[in-house]
């Protein structure tokens, strides 16, 4: 089932992990991408931070720019800039980052957008499960990292898509549903979808 495109708006509550609001804005590209704009404001273990994110994808849905900038506390505001080609090179505020060679998607730690990224880019049929390295930014921590992620279609609910999502650096896993549009409805533990 192909996903519909995305609504002009969308927002997230943060939920078990930390306390929070996320919203971001679609807006269509004439290349067949988007740029997405957000903003995710949150507490977590006693640290209050906002990160803002700009994010420019192809038509395949493979990040090709991101802009990320976070504030916590009394700390000035923190930017770094993300460029790949699409195939999987990188560079982090212009200088060249082969650690995250092979890479097609930026993951954001403050964000429940980003995990919609892999899920179009892929596309993968019922039954199906593949690798998904990300470009991994943190809240507080200026590294760009490596995150060695997976996703594993398991069959529908209704309309809504269904992937099972592992994180082992982490040792995280969870079940992530989608709505029709392929944007998180569900990421337990982290965010669910606020009402439209």
């Amino acid at each position: 089932m192909a996903f519909l495109p995305p609504p002009r708006s969308v927002a997230w509550s943060h939920q078990d992990a930390r306390s929070g609001f996320e919203v971001a804005f679609f807006h269509p590209r004439r290349d067949g991408g988007y740029d997405i704009e957000g903003s995710t404001a949150a507490a977590e273990d006693g640290r209050h931070w906002i990160v803002d994110y700009a994010i420019t994808l192809d038509a395949a849905w493979r990040t090709r720019r991101a802009r990320v900038t976070s504030r916590s506390g009394a700390n000035a505001a923190r930017s770094t800039v993300v460029e790949a080609d699409g195939t999987g090179r990188w560079r982090v505020d212009g200088a060249a980052a082969p650690h995250l060679d092979g890479c097609l998607d930026i993951d954001l730690e403050s964000s429940a957008l980003t995990n919609a990224l892999p899920v179009h880019r892929l596309g993968l049929p019922v039954g199906a499960r593949a690798e998904a390295p990300a470009a991994y930014v943190r809240v507080l921590d200026p590294a760009i990292e490596r995150l060695a992620q997976s996703y594993a279609r398991v069959p529908d609910e209704g309309s809504h898509q269904r992937f099972d999502y592992a994180a082992p650096v982490f040792d995280f896993a969870c079940r992530l549903v989608y709505d029709a549009s392929g944007l998180v409805l569900a990421y337990p533990g982290i965010a669910v979808r606020a009402a439209d």
